[in-house]
């Protein structure tokens, strides 16, 4: 008698490319990446709150890289993956979340000086585009958790 459930609870190998949560690993590490580089380099004031975008997008962008290939390579296929799955990008969504909400504060505080120097302008639009790039990453995260909720709950 065949079983009604399928054998692989997670997707491994290139099938992560066609399935609807894990097509958004590569685009999490393009706009993770952008996040990383935009603020790195800028003129880094404050340096606390840069300091925490700047780890959150280091971490998210090593610990995706991480699970980026555990899924590649299969070792995915425990009962417990769907869910840690969940959490992973949950955790992530909310630290991207947070770390967009800083970046956009000082954003906006670099923004309300009267007259930006040259050099000023330059790390103005950088910010800008940070700001743009970590709250696409937060999407990104947020709709894989969702999309891996979804399939947590099928499985």
């Amino acid at each position: 008698m065949a079983s009604t459930t399928s054998g692989d609870v997670l997707p491994t190998g290139c099938r992560i490319f066609t399935s609807v949560p894990d097509i958004f690993f590569l685009p999490e590490f393009v706009f993770g990446g952008l996040v990383w580089i935009l603020v790195a380099s800028t003129y880094v004031v404050p340096e606390n709150p840069l300091g925490w975008v700047m780890f959150v997008s280091v971490f998210c962008f090593v610990f995706t890289t991480l699970w980026f290939f555990i899924f590649i390579c299969g070792a995915n296929q425990s009962s417990v993956w769907p869910s840690l799955d969940v959490g992973y990008h949950f955790v992530a969504a909310v630290f991207y979340l947070s770390a967009s909400v800083l970046l956009a504060n000082i954003t906006v505080l670099r923004g309300k000086l009267s007259v930006l120097s040259p050099a000023e302008l330059k790390f103005y639009r950088l910010d800008i585009s940070a700001v743009v790039m970590s709250f696409v990453a937060t999407l990104l995260y947020f709709l894989h958790a969702i999309f891996s909720a979804i399939r947590w709950k099928r499985s």
